[in-house]
């Protein structure tokens, strides 16, 4: 017996084509079972003019149209369910734009992007359920869609989505670390596309990038949800958007332009936007509205999804309110594609007010120094996308889009920091010291072209840290950086390594700290804190640091490194082999194996580790092959390493003052000389 449907004003139509119909029951009674009222009675699956005026009845008056979407409609030229969905779609091209009324969903692997649905289901983002099932979060999120609302009309696109296979999103073969602009400590820079201020994608080191292989897709951290979710009113979460173009292949485009949405939006008065890593940790999973905005702490989500087409674009964005799942603007821009700049900025304006927020006099939405030529940005993106990849072949092709972006536009700022990042790492993986020096000399480019900007000092921050070991010089970049924009998440890790080479722990932690304020989702920023937390031999706080970044990735090296260093510090040399056993990166799991079993009185598996970390990772390893010299009481032999890396000027000997590991060698003259060479002394 199907359950008559008692108040039309707030059910839901369920629209599928009859092959469907197991699917399309499995939703209904999900959905039934939580109270919700469901139009969907097989027995009336037939045509005739009661039944015409029967689904015309139910569609004209119900509150919340779902289509199911499979193989089986796009192979059907004709059925009842096609009817269903002009009349939906005419529907909703009467109601206004904060109305929520197309839910569409897709039961099996059927593209988005479908040329046999209607169009206006192809703007709106599909939930995947497979085969019917239906998960705890879709119900709740139809039941919130179904629920009256005394002011604003619910989202249509805030269920989860399926935002791409796995196929695309960028798979990176080394993983973002706890160190700033690259480095073995510290954090992955985001360099926003060009927006002033964002340091990006500068954030690891070859000590991450060339030891530590990426992990897969980390899993949402179970404790990251509060029990209280009370977000600052003004706070909001830009997610990625969806790459909705045909061929699936400008999702460097649709990043990128989410990414600048981010920093824009970072530089709002008033307005908390959390940084880059931890929006797109959302990316590619399927996490309702409600789940994002409880995790990053914020109280709007701003989504969206770009389609581009030879010399156009089409950008969907929207806004919803987390606490109600309620639609507080939405628009689609139809634009060529020299008009991105534009769509960012009006979108960004929307935003602030919708949210109600205030502008001083005169002022716009921030923005950095752009390009005025569309091709020079779409090689930056190129660019950034080849970067990502952290391996030597990435580096190459990205130093090439970014030369071609600055020959299209001499004074695109932007192009010029992350060409400095890109030659570094380049010549960091083959040893060429020229280009550390086209790095840095493309850095002061930046800043000559963009004296008030922050990118340019962020970048010639790192590299002086990095490469000429100019530790005052970093240290007055990272500050100016930061004056200009003290928002930004990775600015202040990357101000931690800095104030850690002068001994300033305290301080350090505390720059660090704010970083996971930001950041939250962070891997690398609680990696971070928790490594300057061992330095300070704060050794619980630390490993409540660790394990919060090894809840957000529970594969990172980086995490299991610090995480084993802080259990050899405590004695508990059995637990630090296990967890350096764990590390899928055979050269960081030699060192590691290497100092543990020395402690465990395990000298013949001590040595044979060791061994064969030199046979097979001599290059870039000789800081870490003096570092298990040192734990092992062979100073002679640890400053022969020390003097070969200091040498190769390798980024990992920055770390040497008050290194754990090295303690050992803090009473040897040879220490000191060498500290005072790379004028690390007080």
């Amino acid at each position: 017996m199907v359950p008559p449907v008692t108040e039309p004003s707030h059910a839901v139509f369920l629209s599928y084509a009859s092959q469907d119909a197991e699917a399309a029951q499995r939703i209904c009674e999900a959905l039934r079972a939580a109270g919700i009222e469901v139009w969907f009675d097989q027995s009336a699956l037939r045509g005739g003019d009661v039944w015409d005026q029967t689904i015309r009845k139910q569609i004209k008056t119900c509150v919340l149209f779902i289509p199911v979407i499979s193989r089986h409609t796009h192979e059907r030229d004709e059925g009842y369910f096609r009817l269903e969905w002009k009349l939906a779609v005419d529907r909703s091209h009467l109601m206004t734009t904060n109305k929520a009324f197309l839910l569409p969903v897709v039961v099996d692997d059927t593209r988005e992007d479908d040329e046999n649905v209607p169009d206006r289901f192809r703007d709106i983002h599909w939930t995947r359920l497979a085969g019917g099932e239906t998960p705890p979060a879709f119900v709740e999120r139809v039941r919130r869609l179904v629920s009256p609302e005394p002011s604003h009309g619910p989202t249509t696109t805030a269920l989860p989505a399926d935002r791409g296979s796995a196929a695309a999103a960028t798979a990176l073969t080394r993983e973002r670390v706890a160190a700033p602009w690259r480095s073995k400590q510290a954090l992955p820079m985001v360099l926003a596309v060009v927006v002033a201020g964002a340091l990006a994608y500068f954030g690891i080191d070859k000590f991450w990038f060339s030891k530590y292989q990426a992990s897969p897709p980390p899993a949402a951290p179970a404790s990251a949800a509060p029990t209280a979710f009370a977000p600052p009113p003004h706070s909001i979460a830009v997610l990625p958007f969806a790459d909705m173009s045909e061929k699936k292949d400008q999702e460097y485009f649709s990043d990128g332009l989410s990414e600048e949405l981010i920093d824009m939006l970072t530089k709002v008065p008033d307005l908390r936007v959390p940084a880059r890593t931890s929006s797109f940790f959302f990316k590619g999973k399927a996490e309702d509205i409600a789940t994002v905005a409880q995790k990053l702490r914020v109280a709007h989500v701003l989504e969206g999804s770009v389609r581009k087409a030879g010399n156009t674009m089409r950008v969907t964005a929207q806004l919803i309110r987390a606490a109600n799942g309620y639609h507080l603007w939405s628009e689609t821009y139809d634009r060529e594609l020299k008009d991105v700049f534009k769509v960012q900025d009006e979108i960004a304006g929307a935003v602030v007010t919708a949210l109600k927020l205030k502008l001083a006099p005169g002022q716009r939405v921030p923005a950095s120094h752009r390009t005025s030529v569309f091709e020079a940005y779409d090689h930056y993106l190129l660019g950034r996308q080849f970067y990502e990849r952290g391996n030597p072949d990435g580096y190459r092709r990205a130093i090439e889009a970014y030369r071609k972006a600055i020959e299209l536009d001499p004074r695109y700022a932007a192009a010029y920091v992350e060409l400095a990042m890109s030659e570094y790492f380049a010549a960091d993986e083959s040893g060429e010291t020229a280009g550390k020096q086209r790095g840095l000399a493309a850095a002061e480019k930046a800043i000559e072209l963009a004296p008030d900007e922050a990118i340019g000092y962020g970048a010639r921050g790192y590299l002086r840290d990095r490469v000429n070991w100019d530790w005052t010089g970093a240290q007055a970049d990272m500050e100016k950086a930061l004056a200009i924009d003290s928002g930004d998440a990775e600015t202040q890790l990357a101000y931690a390594l800095v104030l850690e080479n002068f001994g300033r722990v305290r301080e350090a932690i505390a720059a660090a700290q704010k970083s996971t304020e930001l950041d939250p989702l962070s891997s690398g920023a609680w990696t971070r804190l928790g490594s300057l937390l061992i330095r300070n031999r704060q050794f619980a706080a630390a490993k409540e640091a660790l394990l919060r970044a090894l809840e957000t990735q529970p594969e990172s090296s980086h995490a299991l490194f610090y995480l084993a260093e802080l259990q050899l510090l405590e004695g508990k040399a059995i637990e630090a082999l296990a967890t350096f056993r764990r590390a899928d990166n055979e050269g960081f799991r030699l060192w590691g194996i290497a100092m543990a079993e020395h402690t465990l009185g395990h000298a013949t598996e001590s040595q044979q580790a060791l061994d064969e970390l030199i046979a097979k990772h001599t290059h870039g390893y000789s800081y870490e092959i003096a570092q298990v010299y040192a734990w092992r009481g062979e100073n002679d032999k640890a400053f022969v390493w020390l003097n070969g890396s200091y040498q190769q000027r390798e980024g990992d000997l920055v770390y040497i003052k008050d290194d754990e590991l090295l303690a050992p060698l803090g009473g040897d003259p040879r220490y000191k000389s060498l500290l005072r060479k790379m004028n690390l002394l007080e």
